[in-house]
C-alpha cells in the first residue's frame, strides 16, 4: 500500500509553523508497513488544493490530508474532496451535537460558521475528535481512501491513534510489530557500523536507523499473522543488536515517542528513589523535561537554577575556595553542587550541571561547549566532562540529556 501525506496550510509554506504532523504520520505509517512515497504541502488556495489532491490520488492508495477542517472560509479540504469524487455534502447530526456540547462545556458561544465542521461527503466514515471541534473523516472510492485529519498535532495524534490506526490495520491485513532500540552515547555511524551485517541481511525483518539530537534509534519491524507472531519474529534481531551495543542501549520500546526523561522517571519510580536537580548552564531544562513526564511528582524532590556563584554557595554549599581555585565550570564545582544538594535536600539522587553554553564566555582553557554533569547517590558521586559543539540551545539540550541519563543510571544502581 502506497500513501501520500498532503499538508494544507499557507502558514506551513511561509515557515510560520513546523510541519510535525507529516513527520509523525510517516513514522506511524511505516510502522504499519505502508510506504510513504510523497510529502506535499499546499497553501489554502482552492485551485492548487484540488490540483494537488488529484495528483496524490492518481499515484497513491491512501491520501492523508492534514489541516483545512476549521470553521473559517479558507478551510475547504472536505468540500474539495467531495467535489472531486462527485459526492454531495451532508450534515451529520451527531457531529453537530458534539460540537455544540464542546462549546457548552467550555462556556463559549458557538458561532454560525462552526456548523460547517459537521458537513461531510456522503458516505464518509466520520472520525470523532475528542480534543477539538473539527471531526475528521475517511472518504472511500474505487479502492482508494482519502483520510482527512485536523492540523493541530494535539488533535491529530489522538484521532490517528484511536481511529485511523485500526482502520489502516484492517486494510493492510495481518499485523506489523515494531520495537525501537534507543541508543545514547554512540553516534549514528558507529551504531550502524556495529550492526551493518544485520541491516544488510534483512529479509522479513527490517532495521531502520533514525537519528535525533543526542541519540540514535533503530526500528526493528516485521509482519505476521498476529502481533504476537510478528513480535516473535523480531525478538532474535532485537536481542542481537542489544548484545552488540551493550550499555549504549538504554531502552527497547514499543513507542517511538518515548524519551530519556521517560526512562529516568521510570527508573526512579522502580527504584523507589527521589531526585533533586541543581542547574547552572541548562537553566531549568533538566527539571522541565522531568516535569513533562506523568508521575514525576512522585520522584522529583526539588530543583534549583543556580546561575550566580553566590547562589551555588548559598543553596548548595559550594565552597568559595573551590570557586576561587577551579571556577564554576569545573569538575570540583559540579561535584560539590551535586553532593551539597543531595545532603541539603534529602533526595536519594542529586544531579548538577555547570558549563559554558555560549556563544560567548569561552576561553582557550574553558571553551564554549565545556560542560560538567555530576550525580550524587548512595553509591558515590559520578562526574562527566563533556565537550559539546553547536549553538547555545544545542549545548543546553545535549547537556540535559546527559544529566537525565545520569539520573537514570543512578536509579538503576539501586536495582542491581
Amino acid at each position: 500500500m502506497i500513501a501520500e501525506i498532503v499538508s494544507i496550510g499557507t502558514e506551513l509554506l511561509m515557515g510560520q509553523i513546523v510541519n510535525t504532523d507529516a513527520q509523525y504520520l510517516s513514522r506511524r505509517l511505516n510502522a504499519l508497513g505502508i510506504s510513504v512515497f510523497y510529502h506535499t504541502t499546499v497553501g489554502d488556495n482552492p485551485g492548487r488544493m484540488e490540483q494537488t489532491l488529484r495528483l496524490a490520488l492518481s499515484r497513491s492508495d491512501v491520501v492523508i490530508t492534514t489541516g483545512g477542517l476549521g470553521p473559517t472560509g479558507d478551510d475547504l479540504s472536505k468540500e474539495i474532496v467531495a467535489r472531486m469524487l462527485h459526492l454531495p455534502m451532508e450534515r451529520d447530526e451527531e457531529s453537530m451535537r458534539r460540537i455544540e456540547g464542546y462549546f457548552s462545556a467550555m462556556h463559549r458561544d458557538m458561532t454560525h460558521n462552526n456548523e460547517r465542521q459537521a458537513m461531510f461527503a456522503r458516505g464518509a466514515i466520520i472520525l470523532q475528535n475528542d480534543r477539538g471541534t473539527a471531526p475528521g473523516c475517511i472518504v472511500e472510492q474505487d479502492g482508494k481512501a482519502v483520510i482527512q485529519l485536523p492540523g493541530p498535532p494535539y488533535e491529530l495524534t489522538d484521532m490517528f491513534e484511536k481511529r485511523v490506526l485500526p482502520y489502516l490495520a484492517r486494510r493492510t491485513g495481518g499485523a506489523i510489530a515494531s520495537r525501537y532500540i534507543r541508543i545514547f552515547g554512540v553516534g549514528e555511524s558507529d551504531a550502524e557500523t556495529r550492526v551493518k551485517d544485520l541491516i544488510d541481511a534483512q529479509t522479513d525483518v527490517t532495521i531502520a536507523p533514525y537519528c535525533s539530537l543526542g541519540e540514535v534509534q533503530l526500528r526493528v519491524s516485521a509482519r505476521g499473522g498476529s502481533e504476537e507472531e510478528a513480535l516473535e519474529r523480531i525478538r532474535p534481531t532485537v536481542e542481537a543488536i542489544a548484545a552488540r551495543l551493550g550499555d549504549a542501549v538504554y531502552a527497547v520500546s514499543a513507542d517511538p515517542a518515548d524519551s530519556m526523561e521517560h526512562y529516568a522517571v521510570d527508573a526512579l519510580t522502580r527504584a523507589g528513589r527521589t531526585v533533586a536537580v541543581a542547574e547552572s548552564c541548562t537553566g531549568g531544562l533538566v527539571a522541565a523535561r522531568l516535569v513533562a513526564i506523568p508521575g514525576a511528582s512522585a520522584v522529583l524532590h526539588e530543583a534549583h537554577v543556580v546561575y550566580a556563584n553566590e547562589a551555588k554557595e548559598r543553596y548548595l554549599g559550594v565552597r568559595p575556595e573551590t570557586l576561587e581555585a577551579f571556577g564554576a565550570v569545573s569538575e570540583a564545582c559540579a561535584r560539590e553542587m551535586a553532593e551539597g544538594l543531595c545532603a541539603r535536600s534529602g533526595a536519594d539522587v542529586a544531579v548538577s550541571t555547570t558549563g559554558v553554553a555560549g556563544p560567548g564566555g569561552g576561553t582557550p582553557q574553558k571553551p564554549v561547549g565545556l560542560v560538567y554533569v555530576a550525580a550524587a547517590c548512595p553509591e558515590g558521586t559520578f562526574v562527566r566532562e563533556l565537550r559539546l559543539n553547536g549553538d547555545r540551545q544545542r549545548v543546553r539540550t545535549l547537556a540535559s540529556l546527559h544529566a537525565l541519563n545520569m539520573i537514570r543510571l543512578a536509579a538503576l544502581r539501586a536495582l542491581r
